[in-house]
């Protein structure tokens, strides 16, 4: 990968922590905890009970061996984009969302993900409302917590963006200032996976949080499995399994005012 260097790399590395963050509750998913599994790595997975869309989700007894390992949050009732809805029937998505997985899992569902990252403010309090201890969202570009856990940002997605469609969504977002210089270190490479490596090489030198996400189903149709193990076999060499957490653990440790979970990897 070409990120060692010298003994004050190997000291620094010590404080760049992993998070992985899955979205649309795609059948797929149960391929991708194999992976995982196999990797050592944790992750969060955000589920809907329907998929407006059309595409399959996972049936409830897959939710429930998926959430054996994994985190489980929710990604709304159907797949709605909130920003696109009215008061109501956003509020409707939010709250039954989680209900209907807590129903599935016989337990408490901590963690929201905002489909297609649409949403407004207002969202932000429904979902606090909803019970939530906090929401990711698709801002990319970040290597630490945000400033609040109903906003949780990211470093970057495993898909083969171009360049200018990263500038795009650069531009798109907030936190410019923040996020200028990944944005300025990413537009350097013209291939999608130099990017995520050379991000990856500067969150171990630099220290910080590197949280990628992805879809199943985006890396099955480019046949991206293989870069996909190839890539956190990376992590798993370079990244101990005690720097590597699911949403919940990363919030818990890095976002003021929440009392940890239970468990810490």
């Amino acid at each position: 990968m070409g990120v060692r260097s010298d003994t004050t790399f190997l000291i620094v590395m010590k404080h760049t922590v992993f998070s992985l963050s899955v979205d649309d509750g795609h059948p797929l998913d149960m391929r991708l905890a194999e992976l995982l599994h196999k990797r050592g790595i944790p992750a969060s997975f955000h589920v809907p009970i329907h998929n407006i869309e059309g595409a399959p989700v996972l049936l409830p007894a897959e939710i429930r061996e998926l959430a054996t390992n994994f985190e489980i949050g929710s990604h709304t009732l159907d797949h709605r984009f909130l920003a696109k809805l009215d008061m109501h029937e956003a509020l409707r998505q939010i709250t039954e969302g989680k209900l209907a997985l807590q129903d599935i899992l016989g337990k408490s569902v901590q963690g929201f993900c905002y489909p297609g990252g649409k949403y407004r403010p207002i969202h932000c309090g429904m979902v606090r409302a909803a019970g939530f201890r906090y929401a990711r969202t698709t801002q990319n570009l970040r290597l630490d917590a945000g400033r609040q856990p109903l906003e949780l940002p990211t470093s970057l997605q495993f898909y083969p963006h171009t360049r200018r469609v990263l500038l795009r969504n650069f531009l798109s977002q907030s936190a410019w200032k923040e996020r200028w210089p990944l944005c300025e270190l990413v537009l350097q490479d013209g291939d999608w996976l130099d990017r995520l490596r050379h991000l990856l090489a500067y969150a171990l030198r630099e220290g910080g949080i590197f949280h990628l996400w992805c879809h199943t189903l985006d890396i099955e149709r480019l046949n991206l499995w293989q870069i996909l193990d190839d890539f956190l076999m990376e992590v798993s060499d370079w990244i101990p399994p005690e720097r590597r957490v699911n949403n919940l653990q990363l919030v818990a440790r890095y976002c003021e005012g929440l009392p940890p979970p239970v468990s810490l990897r």
